[in-house]
């Protein structure tokens, strides 16, 4: 075996690991209609009925407008924070109008912030809406005119939602908000009547049609959610049109959408049992994630209130963690991960940690490949010992090939017994290529999933290093006024990558066999197209990590020169075989005994 040989295995394995994976074991979750409540005896009784359309949710189709329009015909309070700008809608109190100021659509300088709620009637409606169900009791519905504490809210300045019904209840929503994502909702219920009510407290988020980010399988997108203590990424938009709701019985965790980059999650209290899911209305093509609490008997001059939270922003990794340790559930499991979660995250925590002391994620990126290039450093150096020697066998190999060609069980015996008279050892290429494998994928998942680094430059050409590089000679690099089909735009970093694996293929010991060695030749090139639609940080990488690595075997071969593999002489003719005997003592073949005279 060889060190090509081995290589066949080191890069059959990336290819799993870049698109394999996707097979997972399904788990599956009881379904639970959500329950109503009824006032018996005093008593709140949980009654099963059929799914019902929660209050806030629209029950016909809309005419889409002008979103600037809409939110001229509604009163409105403003939402002011350091990441996040919008309103807040007092007819039905939803949340429906906001954007995130840290993050723009494009890379433009005049590029608007990426917008995440839009109200009913406008294109790509969604909205946070918190309210009440009840037995014998009004409740505020999506028509209702709430009534505001001021005007503006901001991290400063929490703002109260109140509206009383005319038959002695009072419902309030006290609204406060974070410098990031997190609003806080406290929903109180102020009974003044002389006979007890029920009330059922819930939340909900609700999406006109399904996320425009596609779902695949490197990275969840649609319906999420953390329910009693695990993640749950299968659930997904076509199974909502085909099921029509999919519901869990959780105490704690969260539900909700989740995009690419955004999240929008309800966290209810984490100490009280829930009812939680998904549902999709048909007639207008409606998404929505809710949660529904227990219901509440609220006696005669008593009141009742229920917290819980809307994160409604970006999956900033570190701000994920913060409310992590801050409301105790795993929000941070809105990023999809996969398997190699306990690899991954040290990775790009390093990364962003080189990224806070260079200030530019594309030399992060290359600094990341040093620090792992010096940690495997040992192990580098003896797999490039090791292929220096093989290189330098390769005429003593090729003569042993030729002389017991017909004779496969002699050949691998005589190139067994050379390997351990010259100590080399055709496997010991294969363990640091092994070890990048992971490291390689870690870096890829981080690149498409972590919004960090997405619109972040590097140099030169190279704007956004979440995207494919943009410049092609196929076009002499913009010159030529037409883009190239994606299957031939080729930019610079993945030729780079094709060129600089061609000639690492030159420093390493040719292949014996004629058809392993041409198609050999051709996968620098195969790789390239491969890569093109890869982003141009992952090109950076693999890039960077090849030239590094024809640097460091350069540098051994002017140490050991020995090492290099001489060039091919003329052959030297083998010396006549001795002729063979006719016969055991006889005389040899070929010469006649002298006749007697």
């Amino acid at each position: 075996m060889t060190d090509n040989k081995n290589l066949i295995v080191a890069i059959a394995l990336s290819v799993l690991v870049l698109l394999g994976w996707s097979l997972i074991s399904e788990r599956f979750f009881p379904t639970a209609e959500q329950p109503s409540t009824r006032v018996e005896d005093g008593r709140v009784v949980a009654q099963q009925q059929p799914a019902s359309l929660p209050t806030g949710t629209p029950e016909t189709p809309r005419t889409i407008r002008d979103r600037a329009v809409v939110l001229r015909e509604t009163p409105r309070i403003a939402i002011e924070t350091p990441s996040l700008r919008g309103s807040i809608n007092l007819r039905g109190a939803r949340i429906d109008d906001l954007v995130l100021t840290r993050h723009t659509e494009t890379m433009a300088a005049d590029s608007a912030p990426v917008r995440l709620y839009s109200p009913e009637g406008t294109e790509q409606a969604y909205f946070a809406h918190f309210g009440w169900q009840g037995q014998n009791v009004r409740v505020p519905d999506q028509t209702t005119v709430w009534q505001a504490s001021g005007q503006r809210l901001t991290p400063a300045t929490p703002v109260t939602l109140s509206w009383n019904n005319g038959a002695g209840q009072r419902f309030e929503i006290r609204l406060s908000v974070d410098e990031n994502y997190l609003f806080t909702a406290e929903q109180h219920v102020i009974n003044a009547s002389a006979a007890p009510v029920a009330v059922s407290p819930f939340q909900l988020v609700n999406r006109i049609g399904a996320s425009p980010d596609p779902d695949s399988w490197t990275m969840h997108v649609g319906p999420v959610g953390v329910f009693n203590g695990a993640a749950d990424y299968e659930n997904n938009y076509p199974d909502l049109v085909q099921d029509g709701q999919r519901r869990f019985s959780t105490t704690g965790g969260w539900v909700g959408f989740s995009d690419k980059y955004w999240l929008s999650a309800l966290i209810p209290a984490q100490n009280i049992a829930v009812d939680a899911g998904f549902r999709y209305f048909g007639t207008i093509d409606s998404f929505q994630a809710d949660v529904a609490g227990q219901g509440t008997v609220v006696a005669p001059g008593r009141g009742r209130f229920v917290t819980s939270h809307l994160f409604a922003g970006a999956k900033e990794v570190q701000v994920l963690e913060t409310y992590q340790e801050q409301l105790g559930t795993s929000l941070d499991k809105a990023i999809d991960w996969g398997w190699f979660e306990w690899f991954m995250r040290p990775i790009f925590g390093l990364l962003l940690w080189l990224f806070g002391i260079i200030g530019n994620f594309g030399w992060a990126i290359i600094a990341l490949v040093v620090i792992v290039r010096l940690i495997l450093f040992p192990i580098a150096q003896k797999q490039f010992q090791s292929m220096g020697k093989m290189r330098a066998l390769q005429p003593k190999i090729q003569a042993l090939q030729e002389r017991y060609q017909d004779d496969k069980p002699k050949l691998q015996e005589e190139m067994l017994r050379l390997y351990r008279e010259e100590k080399a050892n055709p496997a010991a290429g294969c363990l640091p290529i092994l070890i990048q494998i992971p490291i390689f994928y870690a870096l890829y998942k981080v690149l498409i999933v972590a919004v960090e680094m997405r619109h972040q430059p590097w140099e030169l050409w190279v704007k956004d290093l979440a995207a494919p590089d943009p410049l092609t000679p196929v076009n002499l690099f913009g010159f030529l006024p037409f883009t190239p089909p994606s299957f031939l735009l080729i930019g610079i970093l993945p030729i780079l990558v094709g060129v600089t694996m061609w000639f690492q293929q030159k420093l390493n010991p040719p292949m014996p066999d004629p058809v392993q060695r041409q198609i050999f030749g051709l996968m620098p090139w195969i790789l390239m197209v491969v890569m093109a639609p890869f982003a141009a940080g992952l090109q950076l990488y693999w890039a960077t990590n090849n030239i590094l690595s024809i640097a460091q075997q350069q540098w051994l071969y002017f140490r050991h020169p020995e090492m290099r593999m001489k060039p091919a002489g003329p052959t030297t003719p083998s010396p006549s075989p001795a002729p063979s005997l006719a016969k055991e003592g006889g005389e040899p073949r070929g010469r006649r005994k002298p006749k007697a005279r």
